[in-house]
């Protein structure tokens, strides 16, 4: 009789911690991480501004982020200059002059389509996620697919009414890594999950699943979205029920 209420008090106490660490751990790493870029930005960038100009030099204590905010007046300032006619012609300069270079060129025209791709608006990197059978038949791998691009590939591989497909298989927990395959198109299991809740299921090592809504199909072939169940009270006004009247009685 004595253990119960310890027991029960070390159990509110475990729970609490717990639910304490679930609410600020994610916020510490979300400040650690910026806080971290904040100042990474900070040691590249004031260096390179005048004294005059550095309100590191005549303040008491240094200002984090001065750095992070001229480092995005001057990336808008370039944006607003490669705009024209006269900067466009000078990227262009540029960029041959790093066309001549073997080792840079290779390494600047892959970052620079790179990031065409993913900063452009007309730009699809991943449309859908979806599931194959790897690393051997029965186990089951999250991909994320492409869109359907004619490549060299596809012209040398593809099978009539089954074209090859672009996958990217992240790895878990790092999905910036990951392996390319093209894959049979018949081969691909497509979910309903967006990119971003794939993304969550690789980094959580399948503990933040995404939300399954139950479907339910009617005599017409239409498909009833939400959770399957009773009706709520407030539903509406019921059916009456027949009651049965004298004249309805039998008589005695």
């Amino acid at each position: 009789m004595s253990d119960a209420p310890k027991t029960s008090g070390m159990t509110r106490l475990r729970n609490y911690f717990l639910t304490g660490f679930v609410v600020c751990a994610p916020l510490a790493i979300t400040a650690y991480i910026a806080w971290s870029f904040i100042g990474w930005v900070d040691s590249w960038v004031k260096p390179y501004i005048p004294a005059r100009y550095n309100p590191d030099s005549y303040l008491p204590a240094p200002v984090p982020g001065f750095g992070l905010i001229v480092a995005l007046i001057l990336i808008t300032l370039i944006g607003f200059m490669t705009a024209n006619i006269v900067g466009r012609a000078i990227v262009l300069f540029g960029e041959r002059l790093l066309g001549r270079m073997p080792l840079v060129r290779g390494i600047y025209g892959s970052l620079k389509q790179i990031f065409e791709t993913v900063l452009s608006n007309k730009g699809d990197m991943f449309r859908q996620v979806g599931l194959v059978e790897y690393p051997r038949k029965g186990v089951w791998s999250l991909v994320f697919v492409a869109s359907e691009k004619e490549t060299e590939i596809n012209q040398k591989l593809d099978q009539e009414g089954d074209p090859l497909i672009a996958v990217f298989m992240p790895c878990t927990p790092n999905p910036t890594t990951g392996f390319l395959m093209y894959v049979p198109k018949s081969d691909i299991v497509l979910l309903d999950m967006t990119i971003e809740d794939g993304a969550k299921l690789i980094v959580s090592a399948g503990l933040v699943a995404p939300a399954v809504k139950t479907n339910m199909v009617t005599l017409n072939g239409k498909s009833i979205g939400g959770q399957i169940g009773n009706p709520p009270v407030d539903a509406g006004p019921q059916p009456a029920r027949k009651s049965r009247t004298a004249s309805s009685r039998p008589n005695k």
